[in-house]
């Protein structure tokens, strides 16, 4: 993939938007968590399998991402658009030359899992 310096307007829009993406999907996770500690079955059950996931959902950039730099924008990008953060709607008010490398990255990506299968 070719990985063009971001330009300095994406890379603040991109930590604006970051905060929000992160704080709707925070807000997801919190509907999520309600619905297993609402559900049926046994409060033990419940507790770990609320355990394991938050566990889990720690790790995802929608909750935390931890190297945010400049260079890694794009592949941070990349991550919470497989991750269901955000979708690619979300990015048009990025430059087009942002959206083109990442539909790029995409298209060949999805070639990929083609040929594979």
């Amino acid at each position: 993939m070719n990985t063009q310096k971001p330009l300095e307007k994406d890379w603040k829009l991109f930590k604006e938007k970051l905060k929000i993406w992160q704080e709707n999907y925070h807000e997801k996770l919190n509907r999520e968590y309600i619905s297993i500690l609402s559900g049926d079955g046994d409060a033990s059950d419940k507790f770990w399998e609320l355990d394991t996931r938050i566990k889990n959902d720690k790790k995802k950039a929608g909750v935390l991402v931890k190297d945010l730099r400049k260079s890694n924008m794009v592949l941070i990008i990349i991550q919470l658009i497989n991750e269901k953060v955000i979708t690619k709607e979300d990015l048009e008010e990025f430059s087009e030359g942002l959206r083109e490398q990442l539909e790029l990255f995409f298209s060949i990506s999805t070639a990929q899992r083609i040929r594979l299968n």
